[in-house]
């Protein structure tokens, strides 16, 4: 038996099976009838007098938005004791006469400021306000709301019990919005208190419950419960080491420690668990939430519903391994013990995995054939996607080499000392490499990424988060399991975590207290959704790989075909595969531009003409209908330019700064060319495939960055390192330097150690 308000009622649901509530955030979308909680703070204006408008407009227009898509919504409100307040202290002090207020001493004007009111009083003034406020909203949406008052007998008479669900059955029928509240006119009188200043306010406890009773009543899918706290906290909220509880389990109540209660209202967080879990236990999936933080309280509801991670979410399901929270503070702590080896040791783990990858080889391969097997069967992957997700014996030899790279070049990369500065006697200031943190790695269909990333995770020293596509689930889970095998001979195996839980990306990149950066692999859109959902936390990479070749006046034929058909068809699905060919206009209807054209044919490469180059054509292929387009497989478009100035232009206008390329014999066209295009890789008759961590001699890379700050172009272990500053003195400080002081600042470069010649 659970007490609601002064009666008990049976804890067990009546008249309802036993339901099964959804296991994860992700299948609240699937969520059909939904009964939204507003709680006292939520609803009432933070001076605890009247309703905040505002927010409950907000509100009012997520309910309905929801309501059009199809869904049934319920709504449990507070409110109508502060809405009554304020209507009747505004009746009191008006019905006052003038010579009364004018003869009263400044005490009494004190106590006329602010009455004192009793609680149902207030609940009767205000109800029909309440409501017709409700209306006024709803129908702005071309939606009809209906209030329903209850009772805690409402609850314990089965007929009365009956007609209540009954109405509320109808009114859903009938696509309307019911509006449930206690009818605090008339229930018993509450203990005193004085939460709202002078009124006895009912419990939220009582419509914590409510909404609980309700839910399991009418076999909801979904309670959101809203509050002014952002939901369970593992302490109290505000204490130094509180952390947001993302998922809450039954039996999890011995982990937490309650804090106060909320702004109004007696209940607290403890009365809002207890039944979240009730309800929980009849088979209705519960989130508590923020209703009142003004930049997400325009939304709260719906990314609730789509399943973004907001506030806490109660399930009965739980996972068998760690959350992402716990597995982002395991991979920190095991890179700094990972940073805190010797560069050998960290060596030794690279050079063992570039072992396994081979010794493993045919397990791998397996994993990977299962990987192809259901992405051909789903039919879900493009081309392109699934040759990145297809691994070979080659792929697998030439990731063991590049890692055997990143081994030996890594033997000085972190704690290496890039300034020296005497600031003063006995006062040295010295600048070193340090990892950077935790990296949050994002790909998608390419599992040689997971060792390659992995690799120059470990040799500069960070953590290491992996969140893989799940079309290379098991390519993924055995390429993780190796790296794991390597780690664990220096004790540093939870350095590098492979996400697996049905995380969203989105939610991953809110994990700003966990994640230092993350580093995109993957579709132009991937990285641009990225780009927009990280809130707080830098993102290194490049939305998109447009890149351009510029055939020059004076290129050379024998140059020309090999070095073009290198860049497009040698791998058409890379980020740095060429997508525009531009071509000087006096190259037009000269044997070199047909062997061009002769060879794109023959490699069945589709081409788009560019508005220039369709002018000069009586029949021309299809005009392209964007010159900002990253195919991604046999495709091209080719644009005409008058010079190399005109290509220049071309490229800042339409590129990515990826990588951009000229041929030409010419070299001062070449040189200016090199000089004046601002992209990350700029190359002189070679292929734009090139732009390779590997071919650059870097071992691997995690991606190439087009940004301006920090690391451009393939990034490898240098772009995952950032600096720290060390000052070692004896007994010094600021005032011994200054006018009247006795030292003088000397600032003098030091020598820097001799770096590893190997």
């Amino acid at each position: 038996i659970r007490c609601w308000s002064n009666i008990p009622f049976i804890t067990m649901p009546l008249s309802r099976a036993h339901g099964k509530s959804f296991a994860h955030r992700s299948e609240l979308k699937h969520a059909k009838r939904i009964v939204v909680k507003l709680g006292s703070a939520v609803v009432t204006r933070g001076d605890e007098c009247g309703l905040a408008l505002g927010r409950l407009a907000s509100i009012v227009e997520q309910v309905s938005m929801l309501q059009n898509q199809g869904r049934e919504m319920m709504i449990v409100t507070s409110g109508a004791v502060a809405f009554g307040k304020q209507r009747l202290r505004h009746e009191i002090l008006l019905s006052q006469s003038v010579r009364q207020a004018l003869h009263s001493g400044q005490s009494q004007l004190k106590d006329m400021a602010i009455p004192v009111l009793e609680a149902r009083a207030c609940a009767a003034a205000g109800q029909s306000g309440l409501m017709a406020l409700y209306e006024a909203m709803f129908t702005q949406y071309s939606i009809c709301a209906a209030q329903i008052l209850v009772t805690n007998l409402d609850f314990h008479d089965e007929q009365k019990r009956r007609n209540l669900n009954g109405t509320l059955h109808e009114l859903l029928r009938m696509n309307i919005v019911p509006i449930i509240n206690t009818n605090d006119a008339v229930v018993p009188p509450p203990e005193p208190n004085s939460d709202l200043q002078g009124v006895n306010v009912i419990s939220v406890k009582d419509n914590d419950s409510l909404a609980a009773r309700l839910a399991v009543e009418m076999k909801t899918d979904l309670l959101i419960v809203l509050s002014d706290v952002e939901g369970l906290f593992d302490s109290p909220p505000g204490s130094d080491d509180a952390k947001l509880i993302d998922i809450f389990y039954p039996g999890d109540q011995q982990s937490v420690t309650f804090g106060t209660k909320s702004r109004v209202g007696m209940g607290g967080m403890e009365a809002k668990v207890k039944a979240a879990l009730w309800a929980l236990q009849g088979g209705t999936s519960v989130v508590i939430a923020n209703g009142t933080h003004p930049k997400i309280s325009g939304h709260v509801i719906t990314d609730i519903v789509e399943g973004k991670k907001v506030g806490t979410f109660f399930s009965e399901v739980k996972p068998a391994g760690p959350t992402v929270e716990q597995q982002a503070e395991m991979a920190r702590a095991g890179g700094r013990t990972l940073a805190a080896l010797q560069p050998e040791q960290r060596a030794e783990i690279i050079y063992r995995l570039a072992d396994l990858l081979t010794d493993q080889r045919e397990d791998i391969l397996l994993a990977n054939k299962k990987d192809l097997q259901e992405a051909e069967n789903k039919g879900r992957l493009a081309l392109p996607l699934l040759k990145r997700l297809s691994l070979s014996t080659s792929k697998l030899n030439s990731l063991a080499i590049g890692l055997r790279q990143i081994a030996a070049s890594s033997q000085d990369s972190v704690g290496r000392v890039i300034r020296r500065t005497r600031i003063a006697k006995d006062l040295d200031l010295e600048q070193v490499t340090v990892p950077i943190g935790v990296l949050l790695v994002i790909f998608e269909s390419r599992p040689d990424c997971l060792p390659q990333v992995s690799a120059l995770a470990i040799a500069s020293g960070n953590g290491l988060l992996l969140k893989g596509g799940k079309e290379a689930a098991h390519s993924n889970q055995i390429l993780h399991h190796l790296t794991q095998e390597a780690l664990s001979i220096h004790g540093v195996r939870d350095a590098v975590q492979l996400v697996n839980t049905r995380e969203e990306v989105e939610d991953l990149c809110r994990l700003d207290k966990l994640i230092d950066l993350i580093i995109p692999r993957g579709s132009s859109q991937l990285v641009r959704n990225i780009q927009k959902a990280a809130k707080g936390i830098p993102v290194m990479g490049h939305s998109e790989g447009i890149c351009h070749v510029y055939v020059d006046m004076d290129a050379s034929v024998e140059k020309v075909t090999r070095i073009i058909r290198d860049s497009k068809c040698e791998y058409p699905a890379a980020c740095n595969a060429l997508e525009t060919l531009l071509i000087h206009r006096d190259l037009l209807r000269t044997p070199l531009f047909d062997q061009i054209i002769d060879m794109l044919r023959v490699e069945q490469v589709k081409i788009h003409a560019g508005p220039k180059f369709a002018s000069y054509l009586t029949f021309s292929p299809s005009e392209v209908k964007s010159l900002r387009t990253e195919y991604g497989d046999l495709e091209c478009c080719i644009e005409v330019v008058d010079s190399v100035q005109e290509a220049i232009e071309h490229i800042h206008k339409y590129g990515s700064s990826h990588t951009d390329v000229i041929i030409t014999e010419n070299e001062k066209t070449a040189e200016f060319f090199l000089q004046h295009v601002d992209s990350a890789c700029v190359f002189w008759n070679a292929s734009t495939r090139f732009s390779d961590g590997y071919r650059f001699g870097l071992g691997a890379e995690v991606g190439i960055s087009t940004s301006r700050i920090h690391a451009r172009g393939p990034v490898g272990i240098e772009g995952l390192l950032t600096t720290k500053w060390l000052l070692r003195g004896d007994n010094h400080v600021v005032s011994d330097f200054s006018e009247h002081g006795s030292m003088k600042y000397l600032h003098e470069s030091l020598p820097l150690p001799q770096r590893n010649a190997n």
